[in-house]
């Protein structure tokens, strides 16, 4: 890698979304830098271990399964595949996955930055024109024409100035945070045919005051290792990922709840008498936290009705999934069979700033909507999308604003992204 500091785009946030946007981006020709505050790609795969891929497909009218979630999404899988490092699309092997970031990345000609912390913006009027960044070189200056902010927490878009929302709208609570954890030595199948009765005595035990965590039930998947229980159940609430202090109680909150399941689980549950506690998340996970204000902001009922935007720049079919914000409880509305709905270029675009797309869960959105479309297939395509985006306006030296949408469609679907 050329040690360069002016790009075409600077794309801050190593994740799906950064990852699909940097790519996106360099297949047309442009020079991207990608930096990440971790060693490996992936972000909320590699750093919070979230696992399964969620919901990507369809089933038409003929009963045939329809992949609409694509780019460089289906390319992942489709390498995990090759690697026996998926089982039945959706459970993964999270170690497979960095290293094909790695070379996907390496192989579009993205300059990557690992254990770059974006620190602030240097902007002239609405344009922003650096970042500075901490490494172990110390601080540096990076310079680009074009920026993508893919950060989670819309932190570029902060740092710039860019108006923003946190959480549910009538207290700033924010859907809790969890930390993913796994247990070895398992029968799987013995877990897996007992997971209602797992629940009743999870239930009964927690109104007996042996279990603190407020969530309501204990979710289980595979793992493609045998005999390892993934376990995505610990509920962190009224705690905001963007306090540096409610952070670092959320972690240490987590773990003791990680362990009172272990213990409920090897001592109570068939299966796991002689489970050993493997190993948790190297961060705690983290579902929602600022979302821009954007030219338009997808609501509740663009989700239920799937509407169809003029400007789509992704799609998904993930259902409503808000996990009580304040306590225990989990919200689902389902989408209707073999229907899926759009996101809109427009809520990609933050205010304040003309050279900026936003990419990720921290898009323009309610609360509600962004329950939905926050998962891994969906934010890949849509970082994908914000790469071709700008390098539309690259091409046609324009701001985010007036990029011709049609060109976007083009270029997506030459690179296998767009579904209509």
């Amino acid at each position: 890698m050329k040690r360069k500091t002016n790009y075409d785009l600077i794309v801050v946030g190593g994740g799906l979304a950064g990852v699909g946007a940097a790519i996106g981006a360099a297949k047309e020709g442009l020079s991207v830098l990608l930096i990440e505050k971790g060693g490996f790609l992936g972000g909320a795969i590699s750093n919070c271990s979230i696992n399964p891929f969620m919901k990507h497909a369809v089933f038409n009218e003929k009963d045939e399964r329809i992949v609409i979630n694509r780019g460089i999404f289906i390319e992942l899988i489709e390498k995990l595949k090759e690697m026996d490092g998926i089982v039945n699309n959706s459970c993964f092997n999270e170690e497979y996955v960095k290293l094909l970031l790695d070379k996907m990345t390496t192989d579009a000609g993205v300059d990557v930055l690992f254990h770059t912390y974006f620190i602030d913006v240097i902007k002239d009027g609405d344009t922003i024109k650096a970042i500075d960044v901490d490494t172990r070189n110390g601080r540096m200056t990076f310079s680009a024409k074009y920026f993508i902010d893919a950060s989670g927490d819309a932190a570029l878009a902060f740092k710039a100035g860019c108006p923003y929302k946190i959480g549910r709208e009538e207290d700033n609570l924010c859907q809790p945070m969890t930390l993913c954890f796994r247990m070895a030595n398992v029968d799987m199948e013995k877990v897996m045919n007992s997971r209602a009765q797992i629940n009743e005595m999870y239930n009964k035990a927690q109104a007996e005051g042996k279990i603190k965590n407020p969530r309501e039930n204990v979710l289980l998947f595979w793992h493609t290792s045998e005999g390892v229980l993934h376990l995505n159940s610990t509920r962190i609430v009224k705690r905001s990922p963007l306090d540096a202090y409610d952070l670092s109680i959320a972690e240490r909150d987590a773990r003791e709840q990680e362990y009172e399941l272990f213990k409920f689980m090897k001592e109570n549950c068939p299966g796991c008498e002689n489970a050993t506690l493997l190993i948790s998340a190297p961060e705690i996970g983290v579902r929602e936290s600022r979302m821009i204000e954007g030219e338009y902001t997808i609501n509740e009922d663009d989700i239920v009705s799937c509407r169809k935007f003029d400007d789509t720049i992704a799609v998904g079919a993930y259902s409503i999934d808000i996990h009580s914000p304040d306590g225990s409880g989990t919200k689902i509305v389902k989408i209707e069979q073999g229907k899926y709905y759009s996101i809109p270029y427009k809520s990609l675009i933050p205010k304040g700033v003309k050279n900026m797309l936003v990419a990720g869960r921290c898009i323009s959105s309610t609360h509600t909507a962004q329950s939905a479309y926050r998962v891994l297939p969906i934010v890949a395509c849509i970082g994908q999308g914000a790469g071709i985006a700008i390098a539309v306006a690259n091409n046609d030296n324009t701001d985010t604003r007036n990029v011709d949408i049609n060109k976007v469609h083009k270029i997506m679907e030459k690179q296998d992204l767009i579904y209509k």
